[in-house]
């Protein structure tokens, strides 16, 4: 959907849509067929979560991202990112599509890759989920896990993708972290949505950032609409953001976290000029424990960047009192880390065990 349309549907839906909370999944109409696997990316469900509205006495709703055809948020990125590139003429038919990745954002480009009739190559740090790695082998990905190593440091990821495109003809890197096309995917789908599942009526937005498109993309669209939003940027232990956005400096927090894809060790081109008003710290414990939360008192199946955007949300929820609504969003499905977050001797190794309720337990592998 080009950029004009995406507008003109978000016009139509303001001036039909009363103040509501969609609660299944619809397309801006019922009528509505749209056209292959990039034509599906986006306009996924807001839902109100019952138990933890009630307990904050606040509307805490959450983007089901993990309905986008690719099972993630990073869909909506992946689909702005190749968007982009045809636009410039920098991929033509029959290219290659090069991304550093922790996953998600390749498993949507893998898939537009082969909707569209392009080569995807990713590079990975080999810290991530098997389940990941396996489903971008599936969609016919080439990919290379490599060695962790620092944004600094040459053989980072990321750098390694740009190398390999550099490499070859009519192969680009997309560039994930750095291209704002990433953000302008939000600028121009999730923030318009939430404001029109809203019907105007939300008060604060929080998400996890990696790339930092999403809450950035977001925050810039509803700050446009009503300045008062509060824009939250949530950040797991041993990320530089949540200092950075609280006390101006690039210095990271105590630990390291389980959640992949999330965290920063910069602010990205995408993170620059977001209208950030507050930053929260969300530990692991905090992480495991909503995430298990979500599953067994909610009914939701994710991933644990999922779980701290939720933690966050509630956070958010109890400082700004009852009355108010705050939404985020569910990133993925927990299909993608079974083996190890849903795993006992995983989190019994991690020291996480303890964090989730001994009644929830028995449900573990």
């Amino acid at each position: 959907m080009n950029a004009s349309r995406t507008w003109g549907v978000f016009r139509t839906i303001c001036s039909l849509s009363p103040t509501f909370i969609r609660n299944a999944a619809t397309q801006t109409s019922s009528s509505t067929v749209v056209t292959g696997f990039r034509g599906a990316v986006g306009n996924t469900p807001l839902i109100k979560l019952n138990k933890l509205s009630e307990a904050t006495g606040c509307t805490i709703a959450i983007k089901a991202e993990y309905l986008n055809p690719g099972g993630s948020v990073k869909d909506r990125a992946a689909l702005y990112l190749i968007k982009d590139a045809e636009e410039k003429g920098l991929l033509k038919p029959g290219g290659t599509v090069v991304e550093g990745t922790a996953g998600n954002t390749g498993i949507g480009l893998a898939h537009l890759c082969k909707a569209l009739g392009y080569k995807c190559v990713i590079y990975m740090p080999n810290n991530q989920s098997q389940e990941k790695i396996d489903a971008l082998k599936v969609l016919g990905a080439d990919v290379y896990t490599v060695p962790v190593a620092p944004f600094e440091n040459p053989n980072n990821y990321n750098h390694q993708a740009r190398r390999h495109a550099e490499s070859f003809q009519n192969a680009i890197w997309t560039n994930q972290f750095d291209n704002v096309a990433n953000r302008q995917a939000h600028i121009e789908t999730t923030g318009p949505e939430i404001w029109a599942q809203t019907g105007g009526k939300v008060d604060a937005v929080t998400f996890s950032t990696g790339t930092g498109g999403t809450l950035a993309g977001v925050g810039m669209f509803l700050k446009s609409k009503n300045p008062n939003v509060k824009v939250v940027l949530a950040d797991p232990q041993g990320s530089v953001l949540y200092n950075y956005f609280s006390r101006g400096v690039l210095e990271r927090t105590e630990g390291s976290s389980i959640t992949e894809g999330i965290g920063q060790g910069r602010v990205t081109e995408n993170l620059k000029g977001a209208p950030i008003d507050e930053a929260l710290l969300v530990l692991d414990t905090e992480v495991v424990d909503m995430t298990f939360y979500l599953l067994h008192e909610e009914g939701f199946f994710v991933g644990a960047s999922s779980g701290l955007n939720v933690a966050a949300a509630v956070k958010v929820a109890r400082k700004l009192g009852p009355g108010h609504t705050v939404v985020t969003c569910l990133c993925d499905n927990g299909q993608r880390y079974y083996a190890r977050l849903f795993n006992k001797q995983w989190l019994q190794t991690k020291g996480l065990l303890k964090a989730i309720p001994a009644a929830y337990h028995q449900w573990l592998r």
